[in-house]
């Protein structure tokens, strides 16, 4: 059998994740509305407050992602979605029959989950730097711009391929919905305000990444900002290799 074109039998099995984005509206909503929400809500707060609270004034970065604290959760909820209901209604049977290799249909869905994780990055950031920055002009300056807009237009990727490879590794979208969401959205903010939690919730996979989007040092955070991206990276990558694991056991 020729091995000349190893990329090619992953293409169709791309298109077929592809349709089922496209198709089943719980997929392509729930970025549609961390889209909406990272860039809508950022630019609420910044036309009613202003520069009247000092919180988001002398780091710009916690005022351009303030709508990300919601969106994220919605980006959570669809890297959960991409393979947690073919799991409980037990598709995922299906597809390992059609694309026997479990790696080339996790791939594909992972592939999928990241590029529009990606998208929902790139228009979110711009959104909101653009709806922020109308009232508070500060945002669009500084040496740490840059590395806050890369690292808005990187983490919605980095969230939804971590939550798809937990969900892969639980194999159950209840169980999925139940741990992760109420964690980024609750449980990892709640700790980074104890004092006696902080120093280890900040390894947390969303608290870290978020660092990255700050401008300004944080003096209880013991690494940098581009450090942060890298810690969320390699929990999305323990995440994906700990799902593949898992999917393998399931054959």
């Amino acid at each position: 059998m020729s091995t000349g074109h190893p990329v090619r039998p992953t293409l169709p099995v791309l298109r077929a994740e592809r349709i089922k984005f496209t198709t089943l509206p719980s997929l392509w909503l729930t970025p549609l509305l961390a889209l909406l929400l990272s860039s809508g809500i950022t630019t609420a707060v910044g036309a009613w407050l202003g520069g009247a609270d000092p919180n988001i004034v002398d780091d710009p970065g916690v005022g351009v992602f303030y709508g990300l604290n919601f969106g994220h959760v919605a980006l959570a909820c669809f890297g959960i979605l991409l393979i947690g209901q073919e799991f409980n209604t037990r598709m995922i049977d299906v597809s390992l029959t059609a694309v026997p290799r479990c790696a080339r249909l996790y791939g594909a869905k992972l592939t999928l989950g990241a590029l529009v994780g990606l998208v929902v990055g790139a228009a979110g950031t711009a959104g909101a730097f653009a709806g922020y920055a109308a009232t508070v002009p500060g945002a669009w300056h500084g040496p740490a711009f840059t590395r806050a807009a890369v690292a808005g237009v990187l983490y919605p990727p980095l969230l939804v391929v971590f939550c798809l490879g937990l969900t892969t590794l639980f194999g159950n979208l209840t169980a999925a919905m139940g741990l992760v969401t109420p964690t980024v959205f609750l449980v990892s903010p709640a700790l980074g305000g104890l004092p006696g939690a902080r120093v280890l919730a900040q390894f947390l996979p969303d608290r870290a990444g978020q660092y990255a989007l700050h401008y300004v040092d944080d003096p209880h955070v013991v690494y940098g900002h581009w450090t942060g991206l890298l810690i969320m990276a390699l929990w999305a990558a323990a995440a994906s290799y700990a799902g593949l694991r898992a999917l393998r056991r399931t054959k």
